[in-house]
């Protein structure tokens, strides 16, 4: 089938899911586009233009046809994002959703568009955004705070992995080690802090996760590895270097500084932060990128997915080498 034919079908399957979820038989899709990004869900944009002649901006994630996720993944994402937004998070709001492959052959969410930048280096230096950079540090904070208030029993299937446990499994997957990334490795293990999965994580809450306006931080996007775990994780990933889009002197998304994450989340949450916490998070998810630029690295020298992308990505194994010596030097 050819790459129009599949886009035909799929604008035939969503219209009738859009419709029913509107409660609109005679609605119509327009501008039905793929956007970029994404490397394990499809995202599609598109307009519905109800039968009043009213336009509603839509965005479909799907799992790509064929593709074997299973347990539940995109029920547990939405169910997520819908606390979420009960919990004062913002999120995009929820038109419709499914599981198994009979709507939209994969498991989809159908949500709405919400206008703002997600590009971090756009959101670092675009001028429009500059009056709002200084106050992005401490409204993550806070939102942070909304997302480990979410009650654990809102969100069904929710998995505690060992973090450090899935690290080490993913460090010595590979024949050749990184001596930099095994350095880094050993100290986490040496150091481990004795935390237990108490509060719903993000699991992916970073400068690219975000939808930003001149008003701040609009949406919190990619809800995919929503996990119970250690708070402080999210706002150790968040403060990862790798994270920081070149803007390194900024330790909070490349836009802010860790005294303004810290007394926004405290004031949101009445929790007190513990930086030497934040710091072991900070490195963890450093190896952990390591790791995944490998394994990124790995499907392109393999064969297994030729891609430019992948390449690229896989050269990055380097710039996570440098910044795991500069944590375990105490800097980062």
């Amino acid at each position: 089938m050819s790459t129009s034919d599949s886009q035909g079908r799929l604008a035939e399957r969503l219209r009738a899911v859009v419709a029913e979820a509107l409660a609109d038989p005679a609605v119509s899709l327009r501008g039905l586009r793929r956007l970029s990004g994404g490397a394990s869900r499809e995202t599609w944009a598109f307009d519905a233009v109800l039968a009043g002649g009213a336009e509603r901006a839509l965005i479909l994630r799907r799992d790509p046809p064929g593709a074997a996720r299973g347990g539940g993944a995109m029920a547990r994402e939405a169910a997520a994002i819908e606390a979420a937004g009960r919990a004062g998070v913002p999120v995009a709001g929820i038109v419709a959703r499914g599981e198994g492959t009979g709507a939209l052959e994969a498991p989809f969410i159908v949500m709405d568009r919400v206008e703002g930048e997600t590009v971090p280096r756009r959101i670092l230096r675009d001028e429009a955004l500059a009056a709002t950079r200084p106050r992005l540090a401490e409204q993550c904070g806070e939102i942070l705070a909304r997302v480990h208030a979410i009650p654990p029993a809102e969100v069904a299937g929710l998995e505690a992995p060992d973090a450090l446990a899935q690290l080490r499994g993913a460090l010595d997957h590979f024949e050749e080690s990184s001596p930099a990334l095994e350095l880094g490795m050993r100290w986490l293990e040496r150091n481990r802090p004795a935390t237990e999965p108490t509060a719903v994580v993000h699991g992916d809450f970073r400068n690219g996760n975000l939808i930003v306006g001149p008003d701040g931080v609009r949406a919190v996007l990619d809800w995919e590895l929503v996990r119970l775990g250690d708070p402080m994780e999210d706002l150790g990933y968040l403060c990862a270097r790798c994270w920081r889009f070149g803007a390194v002197e900024r330790p909070v998304g490349g836009f802010g500084e860790r005294a303004d994450l810290f007394r926004g989340y405290e004031r949101a949450s009445g929790r007190r932060v513990d930086p030497e916490l934040v710091h072991w998070w900070e490195l963890l998810s450093t190896v952990w990128w390591g790791a995944g630029c490998m394994v990124q690295a790995s499907r392109h020298l393999s064969g297994e997915v030729r891609s430019i992308e992948l390449a690229a990505i896989g050269r990055r194994v380097r710039e996570q080498e440098y910044d795991a010596l500069l944590y375990v030097g105490g800097g980062g």
